[in-house]
């Protein structure tokens, strides 16, 4: 059972190398590590070879590397919830790791709370949908007359853990850093309906441990600020403190106040936008260069 309020923390891995390659500050990676240490599996979102976004089985740290990093898309699920099961019913340690509504999914398909089951759920933003995605990359690929060969959502290694500048690897061997993508997601009208009403967008949650990046570390703790990533991470009950207590040698770590971590996915679902209609409209009609001027401002780079 989780407790009335969480406990919460500012964490970094230690390892640099892991820092630079995580999405924030390489938490997932010291709690992943302990379950493939024990014989475990982890189950996370990976980006298949379109650049979609799947759940997958790991158990093995080169799968489950694949799952670091943000993907600003809905993730397909498949068979995940009935291989979670079976995983737990031969008596295997598991780390679930996905948004709020997909560990809420998971507990209510197992119906009941299982010892062995880690759910570790990410502090969402909200999930647009994959056709936008698909349409992106296909107007990249148009545009440039290159195929896309690897996707960096927030290319943290060139730009900074504050910046989210999308980057994508070509098959001439340039890269291409836009704003485009991360700019119709900021605008949330290409969000999923049900996002504008998400349960979930509070300081409680459903995992036994809520991670997501450290908006407001300069505040809460400023001896972590080096622009190179930071977790937030929220404690929600026993057994999330015990996994979070077994990995603390991996990492560096502050516990905070709530009231210095308060982003806004912690307080209130994004409302719909006004123009979310007409975003729609001009989606199924227009060429998404259009889109790309209208709602992402069209800025790009490349070398």
């Amino acid at each position: 059972m989780n407790w009335e309020q969480p406990r919460v923390y500012a964490v970094q891995h230690k390892d640099e190398t892991v820092r630079v390659t995580s999405r924030s500050g390489g938490v997932f990676t010291a709690l992943s590590d302990l379950v493939l240490e024990n014989g475990g599996i982890i189950y996370g979102c990976i980006l298949d070879d379109h650049f979609q976004a799947i759940h997958v089985r790991a158990g093995n740290m080169d799968t489950r590397n694949k799952m670091r990093g943000s993907k600003y898309i809905q993730s397909k699920l498949g068979d995940t919830y009935k291989n979670i099961r079976n995983d737990l019913l031969a008596s295997r340690k598991v780390l679930f790791s996905g948004t709020s509504c997909q560990v809420a999914g998971l507990k209510q398909y197992l119906g009941e709370e299982c010892e062995k089951l880690l759910c570790v759920d990410i502090v969402c933003h909200g999930v647009p949908s994959p056709v936008v995605w698909k349409k992106y990359l296909k107007w990249q690929e148009t545009k440039t007359g290159e195929m896309v060969t690897e996707v960096d959502f927030r290319n943290k290694r060139d730009y900074g853990w504050r910046a989210h500048v999308e980057t994508l690897s070509l098959s001439n061997g340039k890269c291409l850093s836009s704003n485009v993508f991360t700019k119709i997601f900021y605008g949330h009208a290409a969000l999923r309906p049900c996002c504008y009403e998400c349960p979930f967008k509070s300081i409680m949650h459903p995992g036994d441990i809520t991670i997501a990046d450290y908006w407001g570390i300069e505040k809460a703790a400023p001896d972590f600020d080096d622009n190179k990533g930071v977790s937030l991470v929220l404690v929600n009950n026993n057994k999330g403190m015990a996994a979070f207590e077994s990995s603390k040698d991996r990492l560096r770590w502050q516990e905070t106040r709530i009231e210095d971590s308060m982003q806004s996915p912690l307080k209130f679902p994004f409302p719909e936008p006004e123009w979310r209609v007409q975003f729609w409209k001009d989606f199924k009609v227009k060429d998404f260069s259009y889109i790309a001027r209208k709602y992402g401002c069209l800025l790009y780079t490349s070398d």
